[in-house]
């Protein structure tokens, strides 16, 4: 199976989808910066949009039948909203520990614990 060769389905959207996913893993497990960690956040969360909106499609699949039955544009569009509150609060959270201690780096926040 050459994916290069084919013309463009869903497994080329899975593939690309997995590729974002495992770059903001990578991006939250080593950026020590708060907001590198949001940026990989927000990439895992594309990726996963970017799966269900290929698994949802009619287009790209060869029968015209959505094989999974749910509607990925809702759920994507569910996580879009998710994401954009999340990271509201993340950055308000950033900003009120970058007024208090004058930098961003999370390995100074184990200082918060109780």
């Amino acid at each position: 199976m050459n994916l290069l060769a084919e013309p463009i389905g869903v497994s080329h959207y899975l593939v690309v989808g997995a590729v974002l996913f495992v770059c903001g893993a990578v991006c939250m497990a080593t950026k020590r910066n708060a907001l590198g960690v949001l940026m990989g956040i927000e990439l895992v969360l594309n990726g996963a949009n970017l799966n269900f909106i290929a698994f949802g499609s009619r287009v790209l699949h060869a029968d015209g039948q959505a094989s999974i039955g749910l509607d990925g544009q809702l759920i994507a569009l569910f996580v879009i909203v998710l994401a954009a509150a999340e990271a509201a609060v993340a950055l308000a959270i950033t900003l009120n520990f970058y007024n208090n201690h004058s930098t961003v780096d999370v390995d100074r926040a184990d200082e918060l614990k109780g």
